[in-house]
């Protein structure tokens, strides 16, 4: 469909090229395309995506009982038996797992689960086939995680709202700029939900963890692990290269690291 979604977080920035919005993966998911392409070649590139996002979910759904990763956590398949793209994402998270001292743990709830990688990867994924394609100026936004590239018109900046923790139809900040990854983890829709794999327990102290940098697949991955961390997640954040982050704790205190392109 090509309709302009009320849930839309660009902000006050007319739009050119194409708009599509499909559910998929369970979420929403819209796909900006601001270059001056013929439409049918704009088409025909959100139809790539939308395929891609497809494939992603037939592979990685936890509600699908034929997914190959339900089929994993069953024993019914092994890993090298695996698409590559679900081997790839499983070592991607190992690397993930050394890499938060444990705290990205796709173990944690006691089956596999990668679904704290898995959506920023494949919105990276998509965003770097439109870019391969010709579409240098795109923004793909997949239920909050948002990969943005170029500039929705010229000499603007993409500007996103990330939602406010308390209520739903605010925005607690606008991130502003041309090529960035915005991924956004946290307790205010589905509850306690991430689990501190050293505890055991569900993570309940930060409300909302914002991460921005180059890469969504990662910023996905570290707001997951920030949340988990809890407060120590401040000081750990602080610390990633090329990555910024703004914190809201379930207490109502708000940070944000001095890099934040946010207005």
């Amino acid at each position: 469909m090509t309709r302009r979604n009320a849930a839309e977080s660009l902000i006050g920035v007319p739009m050119t090229g194409l708009h599509q919005v499909e559910h998929v993966m369970g979420m929403p998911v819209s796909v900006e395309l601001t270059d001056d392409l013929p439409y049918p070649t704009l088409a025909t590139l959100a139809e790539g995506v939308f395929s891609w996002l497809r494939l992603v979910d037939e592979l990685f759904s936890t509600y699908k009982p034929d997914s190959e990763v339900n089929r994993l956590r069953r024993g019914d398949l092994r890993l090298e038996e695996c698409a590559p793209q679900v081997r790839a994402v499983v070592e991607r998270c190992a690397d993930l797992w050394r890499a938060t001292d444990g705290y990205f743990d796709v173990y944690a709830t006691g089956g596999l689960d990668p679904s704290g990688y898995v959506k920023g990867w494949a919105v990276q994924v998509a965003s770097d086939v439109l870019v391969a394609g010709g579409a240098a100026n795109h923004c793909v936004n997949a239920g909050g995680d948002v990969r943005v590239r170029g500039c929705p018109t010229p000499s603007n900046d993409w500007r996103i709202g990330v939602r406010h923790p308390w209520e739903p139809l605010a925005v607690s900040f606008v991130i502003t700029g041309t090529d960035l990854a915005i991924a956004t983890s946290g307790t205010y829709e589905r509850g306690p939900h991430i689990i501190d794999p050293h505890r055991g327990v569900p993570a309940e102290r930060l409300r909302s963890v914002t991460v921005v940098g180059p890469d969504l697949g990662l910023a996905d991955a570290y707001a997951t692990a920030a949340v988990a961390m809890g407060e120590a997640g401040l000081a750990w954040l602080a610390r990633l290269d090329g990555y910024e982050s703004a914190v809201v704790s379930e207490d109502g205190r708000c940070f944000r690291s001095i890099g934040l392109p946010a207005l």
